[in-house]
């Protein structure tokens, strides 16, 4: 049996915790505006989720994006796909990190590692190198990179909240294309 001071310390402590709890869930990451999740690695059978391509065999930048109650990563083999699922008005799963290549550090032919938080990053959008799905949004951690970057590749310096839903579309320009 417990003292009324210790029952009401305990009813308190499981009351916080329990507010805690649901205040955590409340919003993506933890609250500090810094990702909950952990940048994982790459390796020979890492698949994208939309098309099941694997990421090792491809050029340019590649992202993940991190789910709560998910414990891996969904990849995606291109920084536009991660942008077009991240931006879809009908994504509902709650994100607790998204994870984007630093293209400044990683080798473009066969990026591995140097993974950067994607809300904190720079981009380039529109340059002329070509990423596994073609065109690609190049991703940076410095802006002076990106510079140096759009200098050589062409492409308009960007930052996460500047990428629109319109950038991003999948559908390879065919409802657009008026020749068919």
């Amino acid at each position: 049996m417990c003292t009324h001071h210790a029952c009401m310390s305990r009813r308190n402590f499981l009351l916080a915790a329990a507010a805690a709890g649901v205040l955590a869930a409340c919003g993506s990451g933890d609250g500090s505006g810094q990702p909950t999740g952990v940048a994982v690695e790459i390796d020979q059978s890492t698949s994208c989720a939309l098309d099941g391509m694997l990421l090792a065999d491809y050029p340019g930048p590649k992202a993940q994006i991190h789910y709560t109650g998910q414990a891996a990563p969904e990849w995606f083999c291109d920084t536009v796909e991660m942008f077009s699922i991240y931006l879809n008005p009908e994504q509902a799963r709650r994100v607790t990190a998204l994870y984007v290549q630093d293209m400044g550090k990683a080798d473009w032919d066969q990026p591995r590692g140097h993974w950067i938080d994607a809300k904190t990053a720079i981009y380039v959008h529109g340059s002329k190198r070509r990423g596994s799905m073609g065109p690609t949004i190049a991703s940076f951690s410095s802006e002076a990179d990106a510079k140096t970057f759009a200098d050589a590749w062409g492409g308009k310096i960007l930052r996460f909240a500047d990428v629109t839903p319109a950038m991003v579309v999948l559908d390879g320009g065919a409802l657009h294309d008026q020749r068919m």
